[in-house]
């Protein structure tokens, strides 16, 4: 797991609601510097972000239905629809996490399908679990259904859930359940190249992060 091969699993990561135009430009500079495989960021950046990336081998990335899920899935397709007409590769939507809890995933997995019909591949759809607010038998439950929807990616967290984010846990648990018929990203506390290597080791395909560049200057002390 050398520094290249690291970098090109990254999304690095800009989604505080307080974040500026300037802060996502500088965000696209620092991914084409780093060399890492995307950008992550709110949808009213797609614009922003895709203008700074032009030319670049940089995807751009954009939450959809964040940070809570609790919205209509019109709303949610509507966004993603709306962040792809902007120039986003990929989409990373949340589910709703209440009718996840009540075992409503009838309901879950179709919203992940409203999203899915709205962009279509070559778009790739991530589907974000919110995994530390999730029982083991619930992580199962959430990835079947962005199995079922026809989702590219089953994603751990916003990053914002006060129940936490990432864990190796809760990687292998989804990487278990998804197969080889998904990627799996790690997303919400993976800051350090200690934790990245232990993430991608438990089966993470994609890393979101905000510290990139801390990860990718890590490894030369592993």
């Amino acid at each position: 797991m050398d520094q290249r091969s690291i970098a090109r699993m990254l999304d690095h990561t800009l989604l505080k609601p307080e974040a500026t135009a300037a802060q996502v430009v500088g965000l696209c500079a620092e991914a084409i510097e780093l060399g890492v495989f995307a950008v992550c960021v709110s949808p009213s950046m797609a614009s922003v972000a895709r203008a700074a990336l032009d030319g670049s081998a940089v995807r751009l990335a954009c939450v959809a239905g964040f940070p809570s899920g609790a919205h209509d899935r019109a709303v949610v397709a509507a966004e993603a629809a709306l962040a792809v007409r902007a120039g986003a590769d990929e989409v990373d939507m949340v589910i709703d996490l209440g009718r996840a809890k009540a075992g409503d995933w009838d309901h879950v997995e179709a919203s992940i399908a409203a999203v899915r019909a709205a962009v279509p591949p070559p778009c790739l759809l991530k589907v974000i679990i919110e995994s530390s607010a999730l029982t083991d038998d619930e992580i199962v439950s959430a990835c079947e259904a962005a199995m079922s929807a026809h989702a590219d990616f089953v994603k751990t967290s916003t990053g914002f859930h006060p129940t936490g984010g990432a864990t190796v846990d809760a990687v292998r648990l989804m990487r278990r359940t998804v197969g080889e018929a998904l990627g799996v990203k790690a997303s919400g506390g993976v800051r350090t190249a200690e934790v990245a290597v232990a993430m991608v080791a438990a089966g993470a395909t994609r890393i979101g992060t905000s510290s990139s560049a801390a990860i990718l200057g890590g490894l030369a002390a592993l």
